[in-house]
Parts: structure tokens; sequence; C-alpha cells
């Protein structure tokens, strides 16, 4: 029955999604935020639609327009809390796309526009599921839908702490993971943590000559390269002493697969040793993701004597954040090149997270999957970082948490061509009705 009404209704949600990514919610603080509020409003609309009365848009500290609706369910059945977020990245450039961003379109079975998968297809997940239960809805559900995730969620831990009692539940689910493959689920059991920060290298109080100066003293790009290289082994393993890697996964990623999905140039050789999942999912991982240095096109021939670069770094489970990242600025400070002076400026930091396999929240979770897709779904772990993961946790310590999938290896979300594969989709909508309908059960 369930089946029916979420394929009688996915036209209709389909066209909500494509509302949805038509709203340039892009949270950076360069964009206009009015389209943030704009996308907010969009939310609560659709949750009216769906029976929920009350519905509130909440801030705290001046943070990005947070949804909040609750509809209360039978006495003593259990509160579900569905978290997705309406904010999307910058687009980047507008040449890098097929389509424009903005304008969801449709090819060969996927919907492409910028947060068309990451999260809005989230956020029409919980939208669907409760239009197809409607009135059948058993359980007790507050659906949260904040504003801020792509910026790192600055206020997040502030809001929980200030609406606790408005959010507190049972259950959360958070459908802001990938799937295994196309028409293969996947519950995500665990995620890696986050550090960032910026490492400055200078060698000169100015810029000098470099035909006057250059071959005693070597720029500062160049020493900044020459550090950046010791962060890996020549097998490009993470090579900072003093991490953590968590135990190899089960399952493991096809080479060819991986190389196909991630866009991997011919002849380039993948990095690291081992499994390509526990390269991905459990162990460190360290990419340069900004430099500050002289742009080609305003170069002079001068001796920089600054240049800095922003680093990210993946930790599993069981690394703590604090310590990965006094491990990390360690190994820089130790590996100046030729005595130059390093700057180690700390940035963001998020907790890994470790879900356990068999609670009775996730055993619903694996039966509803199995019953969407007609196959079980895959435990997986994410190589990306949800922070606000550790802040549910900690705020609400009795609560089971499961991490389900809108994406899929293929939905490039952060990058152009975004996209969400629509038959997916109709699945996960599938999924959380058959979920929220177990957890009443239960």
């Amino acid at each position: 029955m369930l089946r029916l009404r979420t394929a009688g209704l996915f036209s209709v949600l389909r066209a909500d999604l494509e509302a949805l990514v038509r709203i340039p919610s892009v949270s950076n603080a360069e964009f206009d935020q009015s389209h943030v509020a704009a996308s907010a409003d969009a939310v609560v609309g659709l949750l009216r639609g769906v029976g929920f009365d009350d519905v509130q848009v909440l801030r705290v500290g001046g943070g990005a327009p947070a949804v909040v609706a609750r509809r209360p369910g039978p006495p003593g059945a259990p509160t579900v809390l569905l978290y997705a977020h309406h904010d999307v990245q910058p687009p980047g450039d507008d040449a890098d796309w097929d389509t424009p961003p903005f304008v969801p379109t449709e090819r060969d079975g996927r919907l492409y526009g910028r947060g068309a998968a990451d999260d809005k297809a989230g956020i029409m997940a919980h939208v669907g599921a409760l239009r197809v239960l409607a009135d059948d809805l058993a359980v007790g559900v507050t659906v949260f839908v904040e504003g801020e995730e792509e910026i790192g969620s600055p206020t997040f831990l502030p809001f929980l702490t200030a609406h606790r009692d408005l959010l507190a539940a049972d259950v959360i689910v958070v459908a802001d993971s990938s799937n295994w493959a196309v028409g293969v689920p996947g519950l995500t059991t665990s995620l890696r943590g986050l550090v960032d920060c910026v490492v400055e290298v200078a060698v000169l109080d100015h810029a000098v000559h470099s035909g006057m100066f250059g071959g005693a003293v070597l720029d500062a790009p160049t020493l900044l390269a020459r550090l950046l290289a010791t962060l890996h082994d020549d097998a490009g393993d993470v090579a900072v002493a003093g991490l953590v890697r968590a135990p190899d996964p089960t399952v493991d990623y096809d080479e060819a697969a991986f190389r196909a999905d991630a866009g991997v140039l011919d002849g380039v050789r993948l990095a690291g040793t081992g499994p390509i999942t526990a390269r991905l999912w459990t162990r460190p991982a360290i990419g340069v993701i900004g430099l500050d240095a002289p742009r080609v096109a305003s170069a002079s021939n001068t001796i920089t004597p600054r240049a800095s670069a922003k680093l990210s770094m993946r930790i599993p489970a069981g690394q703590d954040p604090v310590a990965a990242m006094d491990a990390l600025r360690t190994h820089l400070l130790g590996h100046a090149p030729f005595g130059a002076r390093v700057t180690v400026t700390e940035g963001e930091a998020g907790k890994p997270f470790q879900a356990p396999t068999d609670s009775p929240a996730m055993r619903s979770a694996r039966w509803a999957f199995a019953q969407a897709w007609g196959t079980a779904p895959v435990d997986i772990g994410v190589g990306g970082s949800i922070p606000f993961i550790a802040d549910l946790l900690d705020v609400f310590p009795d609560a089971s948490i499961l991490v389900t999938g809108v994406e899929d290896p293929d939905s490039r979300a952060h990058g152009a061509n975004e996209s969400v594969h629509l038959a997916e989709l109709e699945k996960v909508v599938l999924a959380e009705a058959l979920l929220l309908e177990r957890l009443a059960q239960s």
C-alpha cells in the first residue's frame, strides 16, 4: 500500500523539489541571504501542507533561519526527529555546469541543480514520507531543517541548547548522506571528523628582485610546497605521527568503479595503501583546499616573501580532534624547510561518529530499506564529515541516530552538475515511510 501511495505522489514531490532547487539559498556570507530566508519560508509551506500546524522559523545568535515543525503522536508513541538542511553550497563557475545550477533539469533519470541532492532531496524525503503516511502517521514527529549546514552549522549547538525541549526525540533521522550505489541502499554507520588550519611560510620581510637575490633565498611558495610534501609518504599515506586509524571496513570499493565515480584521470595512481574503503572511511586524510600565493596573471619577477595554504584533515572514529590538530601542528612546525618561519592558525573542528550497528532503531531501518529496495542495505562509512552529529549526541545522549542517504556516488554534491537519481529518491521516500510505520509498531 505504501509503495503505491509513494508512486502516486512522486510527481508532486518532484515538482516541489524543483521549486526548492530554484531558490539559490547559498548560506555563504558573500551571497544574498534573502534567498536563504526564502527557502526557509518555502519549507514552512511544505510542512504546513502535510498537516503540521505548529511550524516556526527560529534563529539563535544571528544564525541562519531554521524551520522547526511538530506533530504529536498518540500517547506512548516514540517521537522521531527528522533532520535536513535547506542551505546549499555556492554554485562555482557557471561554465562548469552543463545546465544553469539553479534551473532544475532532468537528464537520463537524474535531476540536476545545486541542492538537488544536498540536501533539498533530504527535505523532500521527509516531506514525502509524511505525505505518504498522512493520517496513518502513528509516531510523534519533529522536523528540523536548518539553514547553515554548508558553512559548518556555527550556531547549531546553541540552537540545540536553546530549544532542547522542542527538539527532544527518541530517534533522530539525518537525511544527509549517501547510498552505496544506485540500486543498493546504504546506512551510514561511521563518519570521519574534521580539523582544518591555515599554514603560512614566511622567508622575507618584503618581496625582493628575483634576479638580484634569487639563488641564495628560496621563495615562500617553493618552501610551502616542500612543507606540504612532507604530509604524505611516497605511497600517499598520511605521514603525520600520532594519528589514529580505525579498523578496516568489511566491504571494499572496486577500484575501477571508484576511478569512474571520482573522475580520476587515466594514468593517475590512487594514493595510499590498503582497502580503498579504509582510505576513504577509517584512516586520516589530508588535502590542500586553498592557496594564497601570487596569481600567474599578476606575477612579477620577485621572490615572494609569504605563502599560505588551507589544509583540511579528515579523522576516523576514535580520533580526538584536539589531539589530531596538535599532531598536525607539531608536524608542520617540526618540518619547516630551510628554517622558514611557519605559522599555523587553527580553523574548524568536528568529532567523528560511530553508530551502533544493531540497535532497535537500526534494525527497523535495515528492514525498511530492504523492503524499499528489495535488497539489504550496506553498512557504509562516509569520508566526509557531518560535525553536528556529535552535537546531537552531546545534547540528546539517549537518542538513536540514523544517518540515511539521498545521494549516490554520482551525485557530485558540492561540485558542478550536482544531481539526484529520481528513482532512488522515490525509494528513499518509501523507506522513510516504512521506517516511521515500523517505529510506531516497536
